[in-house]
C-alpha cells in the first residue's frame, strides 16, 4: 500500500506549481483547476517519492511539483508497472495510461542539474472515477485483469491526408472493424509519409503507451514516399513477417496486385506492429482474415496465453 504525500496544481501551463492539502478529481478530465486536465490520456501526472529523494542525494534541491508532476506518491516503482494498473486514492481512482514521456526542450532543474527525472520516471493517468482526494491518503494499487480487452493504435501514412487533401477512409474503417471486435483503441493518426515521424510514433506508442497492436495503412508500395516498411523495420526487436506475408497471400486470390506490397510484421517490446494496405477495401479485407486468429498470438505476447502446437 502506497501513500500520497503531495498534490500539486498550476492554474497554467508552464508556470509552477502550487501545493494543496486536498484536491477534487473530475472523472475523464483530471484535478479541478489544473491547467493539464483534459479529454486526452495524461490528465494527472504520478511521481514516486523515492525517486525525487534520489534525486535530491545528487544535491539538488526540489520541492514537490518542481518536475511538473501532480501527485506525490510514495511506495510505488511506477514506471515497473503496465499500462492499465489502477490507482484508488481517496474517493478518486486512476488509470495508468502511459510511462514516462518525451522531451521537447529541457526544464530549468535539466539545465542546473544535467538531468531530470520526470521523462524516464513520471507516469500519467486517467481519473475513472472523480472525487475528493486528500493529502495522506493511502493508495490502493490494482493490477489490470488478464481477461482485459487488447488495445489498439492506428497509424494512416498519406501526404495528402495529412495537409487536408484527400479524406482519410482507411484509418476509420480499421477503428471501426477493431472496436466492433472489442478492442479498445486508444490512438487514431494521420501523419505524412516521412519514415522518422513514424518511428518516433511507432516507439511512443510501443514504449511509453505499451499499446498491445498498432495497425498502419498506406506507404507500402513502390513510390519513392513509401517508407512504412523501412520505419517498422527500424523500430522492432523482432520481425513476425507470418502476417505480413499471409496477408500478400491471401490478398493475391483476390488482385494480383497484391505482390506488389512491401508490407512488413514485427514486434518492439510486447507491441505487435502490422502494415496494412492503403486503400480502405484492401484494407477490410485484410482485417476480416487477420483478426479472427490475432489474438492468440496477442495473447502470447502480453502473457495471458500460452503457446500450443498441433501434435
Amino acid at each position: 500500500m502506497g501513500r500520497l504525500l503531495g498534490i500539486c496544481i498550476s492554474e497554467k501551463r508552464g508556470t509552477q506549481k502550487k501545493e494543496l492539502v486536498e484536491a477534487e478529481f473530475i472523472a475523464g478530465w483530471g484535478i479541478e483547476g489544473d491547467a493539464h486536465a483534459g479529454k486526452w490520456h495524461r490528465q494527472v501526472s504520478l511521481l514516486s517519492y523515492e525517486k525525487i529523494e534520489e534525486f535530491r542525494k545528487k544535491g539538488a534541491e526540489v520541492a514537490f511539483g518542481a518536475f511538473g508532476e501532480n501527485l506525490i506518491i510514495e511506495g510505488y516503482d511506477f514506471r515497473t508497472l503496465p499500462v492499465g494498473t489502477r490507482f484508488r486514492i481517496g474517493d478518486a481512482l486512476l488509470e495508468l495510461t502511459q510511462i514516462g514521456k518525451e522531451c521537447h526542450s529541457h526544464c530549468e532543474i535539466y539545465k542546473k542539474m544535467g538531468d531530470c527525472i520526470m521523462p524516464r520516471e513520471g507516469v500519467f493517468t486517467e481519473v475513472i472515477h472523480g472525487g475528493c482526494v486528500k493529502v495522506g491518503d493511502e493508495v490502493e494499487m490494482i493490477l489490470p485483469s488478464k481477461d482485459r480487452p487488447y488495445t489498439a493504435a492506428v497509424i494512416t501514412l498519406s501526404d495528402k491526408g495529412s495537409l487536408g487533401l484527400r479524406e482519410d477512409k482507411s484509418g476509420p474503417k480499421i477503428v471501426e472493424m477493431l472496436e466492433k471486435e472489442g478492442y479498445e483503441v486508444k490512438e487514431s493518426l494521420l501523419l505524412a509519409d516521412e519514415q522518422k515521424v513514424l518511428e518516433r510514433q511507432l516507439i511512443r506508442l510501443a514504449d511509453q503507451r505499451q499499446i498491445n497492436v498498432i495497425f498502419t495503412t498506406g506507404g507500402t508500395g513502390f513510390s519513392g514516399r513509401d517508407s512504412t516498411p523501412e520505419a517498422t523495420n527500424a523500430v522492432c526487436d523482432r520481425m513476425a513477417n507470418g502476417i505480413a506475408d499471409a496477408i500478400r497471400n491471401y490478398s493475391m486470390t483476390i488482385t494480383p496486385r497484391a505482390m506488389f506490397s512491401r508490407a512488413v510484421s514485427g514486434i518492439r517490446k510486447k507491441t505487435l506492429i502490422i502494415n496494412l494496405p492503403g486503400g480502405p477495401k484492401a484494407v477490410e479485407e485484410a482485417l476480416e482474415f487477420v483478426l479472427p486468429h490475432l489474438g492468440h498470438g496477442l495473447g502470447i505476447l502480453r502473457g495471458t496465453e500460452g503457446e500450443c502446437a498441433r501434435s
